[in-house]
């Protein structure tokens, strides 16, 4: 699943570190009906979403991703963070620049898988930079940690907030289609590290997350996967029955592995994704 893109730009920040960035603009011939932001998640790129890219492209919408600090062609030791604060400090960055680039009128919509997801619904949910629209597939509201887990992120991003070990994830549980696993296992911008001090970012976020959920004020679209086995689908049932019901859409695509959108039949997906911004844009 290469990334179809038109052009792509490197941002640099004060520090002189830079994000990876990708531009594709809509292709259906019609206006601009809105401008998407995608947002990764742990260990993979943003290379790995053409598909994805290409319908909201064929939707009338146009699409920029990036690369998170420490991923993909971005800079950083994989897997790390260098201040607790860095991926929604970097989004933040990403949609200043975006906002520079696009018309004051063109709606601006956030779509997150996974991690991504949880930054971008933690980014919302403090209000960091204002936006139209979520959309969160699969997001890591909650992770699957073991009590050791637990024990060891209360201490390790302590005395050694940097320290780059194998996150665990299972890549025969991303789809239940052998190709996209494979495709996964030897792409070499894909990575398994994750760092404590970034483990401990995604526990706290994501439940810090979900205690703002009944108090949620932008129009989301959550889709995510019954049988996931990479983070816990339990936390979006809970974001489901917290949120406002006006500005929730929810599905649990029950048979489904983590990679909604990678799964072996994913139309249900793109359509609902599709009818959601139809109603809204």
């Amino acid at each position: 699943m290469i990334l179809s893109m038109n052009t792509t730009r490197t941002l640099t920040l004060t520090s002189g570190e830079t994000l990876a960035m990708a531009d594709a603009p809509q292709t259906n011939g019609h206006g601009l009906r809105g401008q998407v932001l995608l947002v990764h998640g742990l260990g993979e790129h943003m290379g790995r979403y053409g598909h994805v890219i290409q319908h909201l492209n064929d939707w009338g919408f146009a699409v920029r991703s990036y690369d998170h600090y420490g991923h993909g062609r971005s800079s950083g030791k994989r897997g790390c963070l260098p201040t607790k604060s860095r991926l929604l400090d970097d989004l933040a960055l990403v949609v200043d620049d975006t906002r520079k680039h696009m018309s004051t009128d063109t709606p601006l919509i956030l779509l997150g898988h996974s991690m991504g997801g949880l930054v971008a619904a933690r980014f919302v949910s403090l209000n960091i930079r204002p936006v139209n629209a979520l959309v969160l597939s699969s997001p890591a509201l909650g992770a699957k940690l073991k009590a050791i887990d637990k024990l060891l992120l209360a201490v390790l991003p302590i005395i050694a907030p940097n320290l780059a070990v194998a996150n665990g994830l299972n890549a025969n549980k991303i789809s239940h289609d052998p190709e996209v696993v494979k495709a996964y296992l030897v792409d070499p911008l894909v990575h398994n590290k994750i760092s404590p001090r970034l483990g401990k970012w995604i526990m706290d976020s994501g439940a810090a997350t979900l205690a703002l959920a009944s108090a949620w004020r932008v129009p989301t679209l959550l889709m995510y996967a019954g049988k996931d086995k990479l983070v816990d689908a339990a936390a979006s049932r809970m974001f489901t029955g917290l949120a406002p019901k006006s500005m929730l859409q929810s599905t649990c695509y029950e048979a489904f592995y983590h990679e909604i959108f990678n799964e072996v039949d994913a139309s249900p997906v793109f359509e609902e994704l599709r009818a959601w911004l139809d109603r809204r844009f």
